[in-house]
């Protein structure tokens, strides 16, 4: 139940984080789309190199751009990386089994260095970005359209709130 809980916690703490921010409410969800779109198609480790200067130019919140990266965190990779893989070298057309995908990624995951990403192979590498473009289109529309919801909708209980107060 202390599990529970602790996730409840968190959850709260980030909707908290979202809706509490003061921009327009396209500004912070666009911010989160970028996190979630460089969490999901960049390697860990190089993602807020991408997502912070990316949500400068787009124009989105940092906070949003570094907080969405989180979907791929320390716990998560070892299921989302294989997974990603897997699915990508299905889509190319080759033939790593989900035993080769997942055994491949452990040692990469486990070494934590570019020998062992680079000892991948080329298949492989194409294989994660290919499965990171399909869990990237997945993900980031339905990220900037419910954040960007979940914003207005927050702003619009709390004006109801104080017209009815006054």
């Amino acid at each position: 139940m202390k599990l529970g809980k602790y996730i409840s916690r968190k959850m709260l703490k980030l909707y908290a984080r979202i809706v509490h921010e003061k921009a327009d409410s396209g500004y912070i969800a666009r911010g989160w789309a970028i996190g979630m779109f460089c969490g999901c198609l960049i390697p860990f480790g190089l993602q807020l190199l991408v997502s912070i200067p990316a949500s400068f130019i787009l124009r989105g919140s940092k906070i949003g751009a570094t907080l969405g990266t989180l979907l791929t965190n320390h716990f998560s990779i070892f299921i989302i990386y294989p997974l990603q893989c897997y699915v990508g070298n299905h889509l190319i057309g080759g033939d790593l089994t989900w035993g080769q995908t997942k055994q491949a990624m452990a040692s990469v995951l486990s070494e934590q260095s570019f020998a062992s990403l680079w000892a991948l192979g080329w298949d492989l590498t194409i294989s994660f970005f290919v499965g990171g473009a399909i869990l990237t289109a997945i993900t980031t529309p339905p990220t900037y359209y419910g954040v960007k919801k979940l914003v207005e909708a927050r702003r619009k209980r709390k004006a109801a709130k104080k017209a009815c107060a006054e």
